[in-house]
């Protein structure tokens, strides 16, 4: 029953994740970066320190109780994973949501299983796996065999993105994804999807703070809400630096004032898709509080999120008037992400 109801919370999280970039779609008139850290502001400063206080309330005490080490280190690995989230909107920007989160997530579910075990290789902890132990044991071997067939899937996905941009005109490109660029596009999803996969090893590194927060009296079902709150004030650093060297560089910070475009609407629709967003990691840390293993749980997250992404990328119609063969491609791509996924789970499993 606590697999069951791990994957349930794990496939909601998925599900959010898949979909927060939506409302985006409906904001009109504001550069990429005005919309980015209203939506960014929800999801990174105001909604995880709310839901961490609505069910963990003295998170803040936790945190500041942790060791310094800790806390930075989870912090750092924030900022890291602050990189991957930036270019990850840029990333669906530039390729649409089916073939943007075909290729960052891939990349992010694969390096998302292993940087963990390398950090172990340098620094030997009891208990954890490092990247030699999986070399010499028979999960490791299948989780590194998921990784390369993950690449793989990766490169089908591209392919379908290389045809389709011979295929079809500017114009029909634009119709469905109204900034499409391959080659920037495919560049900023992986970079991603490598950075994105620090958030794996923050929720990895910042245990402690979770584990401190089951041993105060607080739900283990929510004690990842201490951790998020450290990772995604580094997340939220990195994003707010950038958008307001965007914002000054090109002065869209104008778009806040400007009466032509429909201002209150837009930041509606911007904090709702950051609110969507947090919500993946809220039911991500219930998830992993049932199934008990953060690489497994990783893996199941990403694999809900690439199918609700496609779906997406389906019902805008992202790969109309393609020919069939494009059609294959990009479904065998994500098929075979998806294959790498489960023998990634198989392999932590063993």
């Amino acid at each position: 029953m606590q697999a069951i109801l791990g994957v349930i919370f794990h496939s909601i999280g998925g599900i959010a994740s898949g979909s927060f970039y939506m409302p985006f779609n409906k904001v009109k008139g504001w550069a990429w970066e005005s919309y980015w850290i209203v939506g960014g502001l929800m999801s990174w400063l105001i909604v995880p320190p709310l839901a961490a206080y609505l069910t963990v309330p003295g998170f803040l005490d936790i945190i500041a109780a942790g060791s310094s080490t800790i806390v930075g280190f989870t912090f750092l690995m924030g900022l890291l994973w602050g990189v991957g989230g930036l270019s990850y909107g840029l990333g669906v920007r530039y390729l649409g949501m089916s073939l943007g989160n075909s290729v960052v997530l891939g990349f992010c579910a694969a390096f998302g299983a292993i940087v963990p075990s390398i950090y172990y290789n340098f620094s030997p902890a009891e208990g954890k796996v490092s990247f030699t132990d999986m070399l010499g044991s028979s999960g490791g071997q299948i989780v590194l065999l998921g990784v390369l067939v993950c690449l793989l899937g990766i490169g089908l996905c591209g392919r379908a993105g290389i045809l389709k941009e011979k295929e079809l005109s500017e114009e029909e490109k634009k119709k469905s994804v109204s900034e499409f660029n391959l080659v920037k596009g495919l560049v900023v999803a992986i970079l991603s999807g490598i950075l994105s996969s620090f958030f794996s090893f923050g929720i990895e590194s910042g245990k402690p703070l979770a584990d401190a927060a089951v041993e105060a009296g607080y739900d283990h079902l929510f004690a990842n809400n201490v951790t998020f709150v450290v990772i995604l004030w580094g997340g939220l650093i990195t994003n707010l630096v950038w958008t307001t060297i965007l914002s000054i560089k090109y002065k869209s910070y104008k778009d806040f004032t400007n009466k032509k475009t429909p201002i209150l609407n837009n930041i509606l629709f911007s904090a709702m898709a950051g609110t969507i967003w947090f919500l993946q990691f809220f039911f991500y840390g219930m998830g992993e509080s049932k199934l008990g293993s953060g690489a497994s749980s990783w893996i199941l997250h990403m694999s809900t999120i690439i199918l609700t992404a496609n779906f997406w990328g389906i019902y805008r119609k992202e790969w109309k008037g393609v020919a069939k063969k494009t059609k294959l491609t990009i479904t065998a791509g994500i098929v075979v992400i998806l294959l790498s996924v489960v023998l990634v789970g198989i392999g932590n499993s063993i």
